[in-house]
Parts: C-alpha cells; structure tokens; sequence
C-alpha cells in the first residue's frame, strides 16, 4: 500500500497476509481525506491502527503529532518498522487494547476507528471515543455498511464499507 497524497506521497507502507487485519482500501482513504481536505488538524488518534495506514495517511496531509493504538503483537511491531519511513512527524505506540486505555488519553483533533467488524457495540464505542474529541475535532468511524448511522453521524457507503464521520461543534 501506498501513501496517496502529500509530503510523503508514494511511500509504500508494508502489510503482511500473517497479521489479522484489514487495511482501508485506498478509494476509500482518498474519499475519507479528499472530505477533510479543509480540516486543519495537528494531533491524530488511529485507533485499533492495524496497519497504520490512516495515521500514515494523515501524518502526510499535516499531522504532525500521531498516536496509534493496536493491541495485536505483529501488527504493533509492523506498525513501528513502517514510521521509521517517516521524518518531521512526531509518532506514538501504545500496544494496548482501545477499550481498556482510551480514558488515559487526551484529545485530539482527528481521530480513526477502525474497529473489527462485529465485535463492539460501535455506538457505545463511539460515545466514549467523542469525549476526546478537541473542539472542531472529527471523528471518522470504519464499519460495515449495515451498520445503521446513529448520533447524528454524517455517513458515506464505499461498496461494503459505510464511513461514519462526527464533529465535535
């Protein structure tokens, strides 16, 4: 995978087939970004990052201070292997699971979830994740796209995916 657009466009984030996740599929990160465009955000959350690619992604388009949190052992350590590509951009680890230490973080001015599918009540989930949310931040949440919108998310369907998206006002 590659990342699509800004200062580090075009460098190739590895991904392996051993690692349990599923990577956002590049027309859908280009539609997620290309909606931020006017979005000026500082500090990033990705979490349950798995390959990172959405942190990568924003680190490129001006963030410049990413924290990801992913709890499976591979996935973290690939994680780690792939920010060493990356200058100028202040990265953060934390090998954990989301739930159990999102509390200890403080907020931020964009924040990914992209969650395994079918495993989480998304709209308890969601109520946590928001209260870390700065003022004008955005929240973009990845699920399957039966999942239906709630808490007056804005929604985008990308064939079997459905992108939900809050700002904190």
């Amino acid at each position: 995978m590659q990342i699509l657009a800004g200062r580090y466009k075009g460098i190739t984030i590895y991904t392996s087939t051993k690692i349990p996740y599923r990577p956002t599929k590049s027309r859908v990160r280009k539609s997620v970004f290309d909606k931020l465009q006017s979005f000026q955000f500082h500090s990033v959350l990705d979490l349950f990052a798995g390959s990172g690619i959405m942190g990568f992604e924003a680190a490129s388009r001006g963030g410049s201070e990413i924290t990801f949190i992913e709890k499976h052992t591979l996935a973290f350590l690939e994680l780690k292997r792939n920010a060493k590509k990356f200058s100028y951009t202040e990265f953060n680890f934390k090998r954990a699971n989301v739930l159990n230490t999102i509390n200890r973080f403080g907020k931020y001015d964009l924040i990914f979830a992209d969650p395994p599918y079918g495993t989480f009540n998304l709209e308890a989930m969601a109520k946590t994740i928001l209260e870390h949310l700065n003022k004008n931040g955005k929240f973009v949440l990845e699920c399957e796209k039966s999942q239906k919108p709630f808490s007056d998310a804005e929604y985008a369907d990308y064939g079997d995916t459905r992108i939900l998206t809050w700002t904190n006002k």
